[in-house]
């Protein structure tokens, strides 16, 4: 089974960055879609960065798109999200997800969509 362990949390003020880590093992046909999601305290939990496995085809949710990116080892064992420009509203848990079958053709940012699931790392500005 997927396992995924993420790292690199921490606390930064407004402006600064943060590159999370997302160490992952188990069959690789589980994890054709990678994806980072977050959620803060009294929220639900949404999807800010997707990528398909093996592929540079990436998507972000419009909070952070051009401020956040998601990319792989070549080995698609990590998975990374680079945060620059943090906000105080991106304070968060940011959790690492797999999923081992594409909606609608494709990997969104659903949560029903994913199988596996880390623990979380906590980012927090201010």
């Amino acid at each position: 089974h997927v396992q995924l362990v993420e790292s690199g949390g921490g606390s930064v003020h407004p402006g600064g960055s943060l590159r999370l880590s997302c160490a992952s093992s188990g069959p690789s046909y589980q994890r054709i879609c990678m994806a980072w999601f977050r959620q803060a305290p009294g929220k639900e939990r949404e999807g800010v960065a997707v990528i398909y496995s093996r592929s540079t085809n990436t998507h972000y949710a419009d909070s952070v798109k051009g401020r956040f990116t998601v990319s792989q080892n070549s080995a698609a064992s990590t998975t990374y999200l680079q945060m620059n420009k943090l906000k105080p509203e991106d304070t968060a848990v940011y959790y690492c997800a797999a999923a081992s079958r594409f909606r609608d053709g494709s990997c969104s940012t659903d949560v029903g969509q994913y199988d596996s699931w880390g623990r979380g790392t906590q980012v927090t500005v201010s």
